[in-house]
């Protein structure tokens, strides 16, 4: 049974789509596969360059070490020599001396009895009475060989294998590093970095994360520590940035081989606070706040709603001078001139101050620890879907709020009019030295 042209067409059409999404897909994993080729190649070049000139160095430095060694041992022969060899010069010297006095002494001795008692009477009057005066019987002493020095060597040979086994288990050529990124979470002006180790074998004691924006050459060290997830923040959004993060062994001094770099970018706008409120300055990313002024006691806000649901809104105390009260909350609504207290009416988000919580304008009986410097706090908030009802009034939206600090949360529900797509958030310090950094 023929199919009608209609139907024949439509499915010959269907086949061409369907062998160019196929040619499509296939055409992703050649590119796939090039990549891969490529960083094994490129990877096992460059291993190479690090194993010449590694051991090239090495060579030069045991070479040069060797040689100052040989410099120092001839050196103390010479010291050895030059010491020991000076009494002997000293001894021969006074030999010499006493054989030449020896010799003249003879010389004149025998001319004096050649002349005979009567002519030379004088002349062996005068050698009796010089022979006398030289001590004829005085011998300076000369040391046995046994008690002067034998130079010589003591070179140990096993040097030899002692070194040989050491260069033998010296370094090591492994197929992938022993850490690698597990995970890149965006987050408003900031990147979440998660890593794990991939080699069993590899006890870590450090790590050392670092990155850069791929229009960069240069990478910068971000964090070194135990931990195995580290923020990024001062992120630029919809900007692509490098991660690579390596490890250091227990006891050892040397980092491992970096990750395989990933890229990241965050999509979220940066949440940032609002200039020219008085009584606070901002830094220069306007992500953190300084309470300067204890005169005024407005509330600082968000420049924008940049806060959605399903997020983490996290404050940090970068500093603190004393403890004194602060309150942190957000807000669908944004007020010039809210006070301090208004963070705590009820159409503010549930507010934590110090430890206190207030929940629609009233205060819970939850309470978590005072917060100090360094301290951070986070709000998690999702949507809670209620049941229908005939009119959109009389809290008909909730929202489920978290607030944690310092391992302990409390968790309650927000209820609202209306709905709402995103919010602002503020803060209040009474009294100036606080600061507060915002993601």
């Amino acid at each position: 049974m023929e199919l009608e042209p209609e139907l024949l067409l439509q499915e010959a059409r269907e086949s061409v789509e369907a062998a160019q999404s196929y040619r499509r897909e296939l055409s992703q994993r050649l590119q796939g596969l090039r990549e891969a080729r490529r960083q094994i190649k490129e990877s096992a070049s460059q291993t190479r360059d690090v194993l010449k000139q590694h051991f090239n160095d090495l060579k030069g430095t045991l070479a040069k070490l060797l040689d100052e060694r040989l410099v120092t041992l001839l050196q103390e022969v010479d010291t050895i020599e030059q010491e020991t060899i000076k009494p002997l010069d000293d001894c021969q010297k006074l030999i010499e001396h006493g054989v030449n006095t020896a010799e003249d002494l003879v010389q004149e001795g025998e001319l004096a009895i050649r002349g005979g008692i009567g002519e030379q009477n004088e002349k062996l009057w005068s050698f009796t009475k010089k022979a006398s005066h030289i001590q004829l019987d005085s011998l300076p002493e000369v040391p046995l060989l046994v008690d002067v020095p034998c130079l010589s060597a003591q070179l140990d040979d096993s040097i030899l294998n002692i070194v040989k086994d050491h260069i033998f288990k010296h370094g090591t050529v492994a197929s992938r590093p022993p850490v690698q990124i597990e995970e890149l979470i965006e987050k408003p002006g900031g990147i979440i970095v998660r890593w794990c180790k991939v080699d069993d074998d590899f006890t870590a004691q450090d790590y050392r994360l670092q990155f850069r924006k791929c229009s960069s050459n240069h990478f910068e060290d971000v964090y070194v520590g135990s931990e195995t997830e580290f923020i990024v923040l001062h992120i630029d959004p919809h900007v692509d940035y490098q991660f690579r993060v390596c490890a250091r062994g227990d006891g050892r001094q040397e980092w491992s081989p970096w990750s395989v770099p990933q890229i990241g970018h965050s999509t979220l706008v940066p949440h940032e606070w609002t200039a020219g409120f008085e009584g606070y300055s901002l830094s220069s990313r306007r992500n953190i706040a300084l309470r300067n002024d204890a005169e005024s006691s407005g509330v600082l806000y968000s420049s924008a709603p940049t806060y959605f649901c399903g997020q983490t809104l996290t404050f940090r105390q970068v500093d603190v001078k004393r403890s004194d009260a602060q309150t942190l909350g957000s807000s669908g609504k944004y007020s010039e001139h809210a006070g301090a207290s208004d963070l705590k009416s009820p159409e503010f988000m549930p507010s934590f101050l110090g430890s206190a919580v207030f929940v629609n304008g009233k205060e819970m009986t939850n309470q978590l620890p005072a917060v100090t410097s360094g301290s951070t706090v986070t709000f998690d908030i999702e949507a809670v879907t209620l049941g229908s009802t005939n009119n959109n009034e009389g809290g008909n939206f909730k929202l489920r709020v978290t607030i944690s600090s310092n391992n302990r949360e409390v968790v309650f529900d927000w209820l609202l009019d209306q709905s709402c797509g995103s919010l602002y958030f503020g803060c209040s310090f009474f009294y100036p030295g606080w600061k507060v950094l915002v993601f």
